[in-house]
């Protein structure tokens, strides 16, 4: 088979197959042609399946149908690294079934890598899309970047100014573009990852090992909807952004423990670490500074005022008896 410079990877568990041949039409419709696209089935039983089977079929010089074995359900990450471990391009991205690529995307990061080979991984903004279904009350708009762009970062810089960002703002898995053999150094996906954050333990360990350089410009399209993994993840309490929650806890304590094992000791890192990991290792001192005092102390005033108010009328009444 022929090596592509790029391999684009698109999972997919029940998308629905409108979503999945946009972002398939999305990938052709790139400026930049020499790529190969690997199409990996999560289980899904929706007619998705049927359509990424047409699509390799009627392509198979550059697309390629995949799935686990017996058709299983594995994860997010096992899925990752299924088209990690088949990819043949120098260049590995990554796209979820319902979203999509602007044009340029991969001429862009292509460019970037070919001109800094020092740089293992880059990584841009994506636009909040709120207008796929029409007009909304929710105008599109990109995510802010947290970084000086068009540089490259040393490790571990980016992952330090992640963690001091509390969450607000991360990295989404369609805006990087990662070499192939820096992936499979790394061990590619972590296979216990199987939902959110899945994608920012993979970049964690790109971050803390490698150059990457950062880029402004706004490449790809984040679908706003309610079944997306992170919306459903906030709909049970897994997920808040920019807030404390089960599922940042969990990666922040994977994330411990990788830098004691993996990365030299760094002042900056850990003190990020320990400063993130604070509201969970003293809960209940966190839980009482997070308590709406400002709110409480108004009602303990109009209570004391209305204390006195009944006060002074019982003193009042009984003086006239």
């Amino acid at each position: 088979m022929r090596r592509p410079t790029v391999s684009v990877i698109i999972i997919f568990l029940d998308p629905g197959a409108g979503f999945l041949a946009e972002a398939i039409a999305s990938v052709r419709a790139q400026s930049f042609d020499d790529w190969e696209l690997l199409l990996v089935d999560d289980g899904s039983s929706d007619a998705s399946s049927g359509l990424a089977r047409a699509e390799a079929a009627a392509e198979p010089e550059r697309i390629r149908y995949l799935e686990h074995q017996g058709h299983a359900n594995r994860g997010m990450s096992a899925s990752r690294n299924l088209g990690v471990g088949a990819a043949l391009g120098r260049y590995l991205t990554f796209l979820d079934a319902d979203d999509v690529y602007l044009p340029g995307r991969l001429l862009h990061h292509v460019g970037i890598l070919d001109a800094h080979p020092e740089a293992a991984l880059v990584f841009g903004r994506h636009q909040l899309w709120f207008s796929w279904q029409g007009a909304t009350l929710q105008a599109d708009r990109p995510v802010r970047l947290g970084f000086i762009p068009e540089r490259v970062y040393m490790p571990p810089a980016v992952q330090v100014r992640l963690l001091q960002s509390t969450g607000r703002y991360n990295p989404g898995i369609c805006t990087l573009t990662v070499r192939r053999d820096a992936a499979l150094a790394v061990g590619a996906f972590e296979p216990e990852f199987r939902g959110c954050y899945e994608d920012q333990v993979f970049m964690s360990k790109i971050f803390l090992r490698y150059p990457v350089f950062v880029t402004e410009r706004v490449d790809s399209r984040y679908r706003q909807h309610d079944a997306s993994c992170t919306a459903t993840a906030a709909e049970s309490g897994e997920y808040r952004a920019g807030l404390p929650h089960p599922t940042r806890e969990r990666y922040l304590r994977w994330l411990k423990a990788y830098i004691e094992t993996h990365v030299p000791v760094d002042p900056d890192l850990r003190q990020a670490l320990e400063r993130q990991l604070r509201p969970y290792d003293k809960r209940w001192q966190y839980n009482l500074a997070a308590l709406p005092w400002d709110r409480t102390r108004f009602e303990l005033k109009r209570l004391k005022r209305w204390l006195l108010r009944r006060l002074a009328s019982s003193v009042a009444s009984n003086a006239r008896h």
